[in-house]
C-alpha cells in the first residue's frame, strides 16, 4: 500500500507540474480539474459523492442513510456548497473560509449560515470548503459522502459540481420518476461522467411513490432501459439501478420504523451499497486511474501542441543556421583545397632537387655570362610570383568570403646574388679539343667580368650532362675552363640551396597563418532562440516525467517519451578545415588525386639526367598544367557560386540532398513547352560533346573536361594550323556546355 501511495503521490506531483508548464490560468476548467483529481489520488478515504438537478432529494437521500437531519433540506434548491461528510465521534461542522479562518461549530445549524443559497439564490463566494463529522459505522469504515449543489440552476454551481465529481469514487445519481432523464442529464451523464472515465455510477430513483401504479410500472420498465444502456463499471452481480423514496425513508428512520425504511427501498440500496463499497474500497486506484487518465490526455495533448509549436520555430532557426554553416564549411573546404594544392606545388617547386633539374644550367650560364640578375629578374622572379599569387588568391578569396584575418602577400626573398673567385690561370696552352668544349679565338681569361668565352658555356651544359658528381675521379686534368664552369655551377647549386631552405620555411610559416584566414566563427545564438531552447527542454521533460508516472501506476499511453534536445555551443567558436579533408579527394575527380599523388612523389625523386638549357621559343604547356587550370576554374565556379547563395534569401532555407540548386534553381515560372529550335540547339549540343540526349549534369561537366584537355588551343601553340582549328572546336565546346548547363 505504502509503495502505491508513493507511485499515486509522484503522479501528482508530475501532473500539478505539467499544468504550471501550461500556464493554465486559476478558473480554467483543466487547472481545476488537475488540482481536484491531483488531490483525490492522495486522500486515503473512499468518496461516494450525490449527484443530480436541485430538487432530486439529494440531501434528504444522504440525510436518511445518516439517519438524522444532518444537511439542509428544503423545497426550493438549498445546497450552496459541496458539503464533505466523514466520521466524527461527536457530529460537529468545520467550515474553511477563502481567507484561511476556519470554523468550528458542533452540530450542524451553522450550515444554515454558510452552506445554503442566499435569498438571491447565491452562494457565499467566501467559503472555500465545508466538512461534517457524524458518529455512523459506515462512515467510520474510511467512506466519506458529498452532497453536491442541485444542478440545472446556476451555471456557477454546476462548474462547482462538475468539477467535485471528478473527486468521487462511487456516484449516486438521482433521478426523478417524473421527469426521467431529462435531455440536461443525459448530457451530463456523458459529458461529466462517461467522457472523463467516471463509470462506476449507480442511479437511484426518486418519487416513485407518487405515481399511480400503472405509472410506476412504465417508468420502472424505461429506468431498467436507461440503466442497460449505460455500461458501469460496479463488481459482478451488482445492479446499477435502485429504487428509493427519500423523503419516506427519512421519515422513517427519524421514526425508527424499520418496516417503512425497508418498503421506501432504502434498506435494500443501503445493503448493496456497502457490499459494492467493500469490494471496491481496498483496489481504488481502479477507480480514480481511468479519471486520470482522461485528464492526462488532455495535458499529453496539450503539452504536445505547445512542444511542437516551440519546436518547429527552432527547427526554423537551426536549418537557416545549417544551411549557412553547410555552405560556409563547404567554402572553407573548397578554399583550403585549392590552397593546399597551390602551396604544395609551390613547395614543390622549391624542392632542391627541382630547382636544380629546372634551373642550374641556365642560371650557372647565366652567371659565367655576368647576367645573372637578368635571369633572376625574368625567370626565376617570374616563376616564383605566379606560384605565390597562386596562393595568395585563395587566401583572399578566403577574406572576401569570411572576412576573417586580411591576409598578409607571401614574400619569398632571394639570396645574395653568387660570387666567384677565379682561379689562375695556367701559363699552358689551354687544350680545347675535349668532348663538351667549343674552341673560340681570342682566348677565355676575361670570364665573368666581360662577355665569357663559348668554351664556358658549352663545359657548364656538358659537366651537367654527365652528371660530374658522380663520376671518377680519373679525369684529374681539367681545362681551366672547365674549372670555371665547376665553379658557376657549385655557386648557383649553393645559391639554388639557400632559396630553397629559406623559401621552404616561409611557405611553412604562411601556411600555419592561413588558419587564421581560411575558416569562420561559429556565433552564439539569438538569446530569444536559447530560450526557447531552454522551454522546450523543460516541456520536453515535464512530459517525459509524466510519461513514466503513468507507466508505473500501469496507464498506458499513445505518445513516446521525447528525446533530450542536443545542447547549442553557446560560446563563440572557429570552424577550420583539416588537412585530412584537403587530402582525400573524391572519387568522381580521379586525375586530379592522381595529379596530387603524382606531385607528392616527384618531390622525392631527384632527376638524374639534366637537359640542355630550353629553347627561347615558348613551349607547349603540358597536360598536367591544362588540368591545373581547369581545376582551378571549378573551384573558382563552385564558390562563386556558393557567395551568391549566402546572398541569396535561398540560403535561409533548408536544403534537401534532392533538392536542387543554382542554376537548376532557376527555373522558369511557366511550364511552357520548348520550341523546335530550341530542342534542336540542345540536341546539337549534345552530340558536339558526344553525349546521349537528356544526359546528366554530371556527364555534362565530364565531357566538357575530357574535350577541354583534347582541344585546348594552348597545347598547339607551336602548329599554327592545329591551333586556330582548336580555337573553332572549342567555341562550339564552350557554346554546347553552356546551353546545357543552363537547360
Amino acid at each position: 500500500m505504502q509503495q502505491e501511495y508513493e507511485a499515486y503521490k509522484d503522479l501528482a506531483d508530475s501532473l500539478k507540474s505539467a499544468s504550471a508548464l501550461l500556464n493554465l490560468e486559476g478558473k480554467s476548467q483543466l487547472h481545476q480539474d488537475i488540482s481536484t483529481i491531483c488531490n483525490h489520488l492522495v486522500n486515503p478515504s473512499f468518496r461516494i459523492a450525490v449527484f443530480g438537478p436541485f430538487n432530486h432529494g439529494k440531501s434528504t437521500l444522504l440525510n436518511a442513510m445518516l439517519g438524522n437531519r444532518t444537511l439542509p433540506i428544503d423545497l426550493i434548491p438549498t445546497t450552496g456548497a459541496a458539503i464533505t461528510v466523514k466520521y466524527g465521534s461527536d457530529l460537529q461542522t468545520h467550515i474553511m473560509l477563502v481567507d484561511g479562518t476556519e470554523i468550528y461549530r458542533s452540530g450542524t445549524e451553522v450550515l444554515q449560515e454558510f452552506a445554503i443559497l442566499d435569498g438571491n439564490r447565491q452562494r457565499r463566494k467566501d467559503v472555500a470548503s465545508v466538512e461534517i463529522f457524524c458518529p455512523h459505522s459506515f462512515l467510520e469504515t474510511g467512506v466519506e459522502f458529498l452532497d453536491l449543489p442541485g444542478t440545472n440552476d446556476r451555471e456557477e454551481q454546476d462548474n462547482l459540481v462538475r468539477e467535485q465529481l471528478l473527486s468521487a469514487d462511487l456516484v449516486i445519481q438521482l433521478l426523478d420518476a417524473r421527469k426521467l432523464m431529462t435531455l440536461g442529464e443525459r448530457e451530463n451523464l456523458r459529458d461529466w461522467l462517461l467522457d472523463r472515465g467516471i463509470k462506476t455510477v449507480i442511479f437511484v430513483a426518486n418519487f416513485i411513490n407518487l405515481l399511480e401504479p400503472d405509472e410506476q410500472k412504465q417508468v420502472q420498465n424505461r429506468l431498467v432501459f436507461v440503466a442497460e444502456s449505460f455500461r458501469a463499471e460496479l463488481p459482478p452481480g451488482f445492479s446499477n439501478l435502485y429504487r428509493v423514496d427519500a423523503l419516506p425513508a427519512l421519515r422513517a428512520r427519524l421514526k425508527g420504523d424499520v418496516a417503512a425504511a425497508n418498503s421506501s427501498g432504502l434498506a435494500a440500496f443501503e445493503t448493496a451499497l456497502q457490499n459494492i463499497v467493500g469490494i471496491l474500497q481496498p483496489n481504488r486506484g481502479s477507480v480514480r486511474l481511468p479519471r486520470v487518465q482522461a485528464i492526462a490526455s488532455q495535458i499529453q495533448l496539450s503539452l504536445k501542441a505547445k512542444i511542437d509549436h516551440i519546436a518547429i520555430e527552432i527547427k526554423s532557426f537551426d536549418d537557416k543556421q545549417n544551411t549557412k554553416i553547410e555552405i560556409k564549411q563547404k567554402a572553407a573546404n573548397l578554399i583550403y583545397k585549392g590552397f593546399a594544392i597551390s602551396v604544395g606545388e609551390l613547395r614543390d617547386w622549391l624542392a632542391l632537387p627541382k630547382l636544380l633539374t629546372k634551373y642550374q644550367a641556365e642560371a650557372a650560364v647565366a652567371l659565367a655570362e655576368n647576367n645573372f640578375k637578368s635571369w633572376q629578374i625574368n625567370t626565376l622572379k617570374k616563376d616564383l610570383t605566379q606560384l605565390q599569387l597562386a596562393a595568395v588568391k585563395w587566401l583572399d578569396q578566403a577574406y572576401e568570403f569570411f572576412h576573417e584575418e586580411r591576409p598578409q602577400d607571401l614574400l619569398i626573398p632571394f639570396p645574395s646574388e653568387p660570387q666567384l673567385i677565379l682561379p689562375s690561370k695556367s701559363s699552358n696552352t689551354d687544350d680545347l679539343s675535349e668532348s663538351g668544349s667549343i674552341a673560340v679565338g681570342g682566348g677565355i681569361g676575361w670570364l665573368l667580368g666581360g662577355p665569357v668565352g663559348a668554351a664556358v658555356v658549352g663545359s657548364i651544359s656538358y659537366l651537367l650532362n654527365k652528371n660530374i658528381q658522380n663520376q671518377d675521379e680519373q679525369l684529374a686534368k681539367e681545362s681551366y675552363h672547365q674549372e670555371v664552369a665547376k665553379l658557376c655551377i657549385t655557386a648557383i647549386e649553393n645559391y639554388l640551396s639557400c632559396f630553397s631552405v629559406q623559401g621552404l620555411s616561409i611557405l611553412t610559416e604562411y601556411e600555419q597563418k592561413a588558419e587564421k584566414i581560411i575558416c569562420f566563427e561559429l556565433s552564439q545564438e539569438p538569446l530569444e532562440i536559447t530560450n526557447k531552447r531552454e522551454t522546450l527542454q523543460r516541456l520536453q521533460n515535464g512530459f517525459n516525467h509524466l510519461l513514466q508516472d503513468l507507466e508505473k501506476v500501469k496507464i498506458v499511453s499513445n505518445y513516446q517519451p521525447y528525446k533530450e534536445i542536443p545542447k547549442y555551443p553557446n560560446i563563440n567558436s572557429k570552424y577550420s578545415p583539416q588537412p585530412e579533408r584537403v587530402k582525400t579527394f573524391s572519387q568522381k575527380d580521379p586525375d586530379i588525386k592522381q595529379q596530387y599523388e603524382n606531385r607528392v612523389n616527384n618531390t622525392e625523386t631527384r632527376v638524374k639526367s639534366v637537359s640542355p638549357p630550353p629553347p627561347k621559343a615558348s613551349p607547349s604547356p603540358r597536360p598536367e598544367e591544362l588540368e591545373a587550370k581547369f581545376r582551378d576554374w571549378e573551384l573558382n565556379e563552385e564558390i562563386a557560386r556558393m557567395k551568391a547563395e549566402m546572398r541569396s534569401p535561398k540560403a535561409c532555407r533548408q536544403t534537401s540532398p534532392g533538392s536542387q540548386t543554382g542554376k537548376q534553381q532557376n527555373t522558369t515560372p511557366s511550364n511552357k513547352t520548348p520550341n523546335q529550335a530550341q530542342i534542336d540547339k540542345i540536341t546539337h549540343a549534345y552530340d558536339i560533346l558526344g553525349l546521349q540526349a537528356n544526359a546528366s549534369q554530371a556527364e555534362v561537366k565530364q565531357a566538357y573536361r575530357t574535350l577541354v584537355k583534347k582541344w585546348h588551343p594552348d597545347l598547339f601553340v607551336n602548329q599554327p594550323q592545329l591551333q586556330k582549328q582548336a580555337q573553332e572546336k572549342m567555341h562550339l565546346i564552350n557554346e554546347a556546355y553552356t546551353i546545357l548547363s543552363e537547360k
